[in-house]
């Protein structure tokens, strides 16, 4: 089941900006009602699910790990933005695009970066992120890797060098094997 999450692209301008008063708070409950949906399959086991995502999910995924951790055994956020203020001043995609995902109010911002909530974060993460990513640097996953560790959270980063954002699409082929056989293993040990 995939799902495209109020505030995503793909169906149009309105949807997309639909969550931008609210971007994670509007974006999880979608996320949850979808897995809520799913779970009503006999086939899942809702003690075993795990949350992964990308950029904008990888953003989620590490929101849902603080706000919503205890539906999850542990959770995967690759090339994510988890800190919005430094996203501003170091992310290739503009201040304009910024403005349009996170707003303008800079006092927001820390309420909407998940690294303000790594302290809520107790479920093992995995960060995975590309040494070149100029559109989620790797400063963004350094401190939530720091932030997590430092209290004990069970947490790892895997870092591509010389890769960027699309890493995991256009990277080396030995990268893309290298992730997939990390995402492999990292769901096998904690599902």
């Amino acid at each position: 089941m995939l799902g495209n999450p109020r505030g995503t692209s793909g169906y149009g301008q309105a949807h997309g900006r639909y969550a931008a008063s609210d971007l994670a708070r509007i974006t999880a409950g979608d996320l949850l009602t979808l897995l809520d949906t799913a779970l009503q399959s006999p086939d899942l086991d809702e003690t075993r699910v795990g949350v992964q995502g990308g950029s904008f999910g990888g953003y989620m995924a590490a929101w849902m790990a603080a706000h919503h951790g205890e539906r999850f055994r542990a959770a995967m956020g690759e090339r994510g933005c988890y800190a919005i203020d430094s996203h501003f001043g170091s992310a290739d995609d503009g201040v304009n695009n910024s403005i349009a995902l996170y707003g303008a109010d800079q006092e927001r911002w820390a309420e909407i970066s998940p690294l303000t909530h790594a302290d809520r974060i107790r479920i093992p993460m995995l960060l995975i992120q590309s040494e070149e990513d100029r559109h989620t640097p790797m400063e963004q996953a350094q401190r939530m890797f720091v932030a997590l560790r430092t209290r004990g959270v069970p947490a790892e980063m895997l870092l591509f060098p010389g890769e960027g954002h699309d890493m995991s699409r256009t990277g080396l082929p030995s990268h893309r094997v290298a992730r997939y056989e990390a995402i492999l293993e990292w769901w096998s040990r904690h599902l």
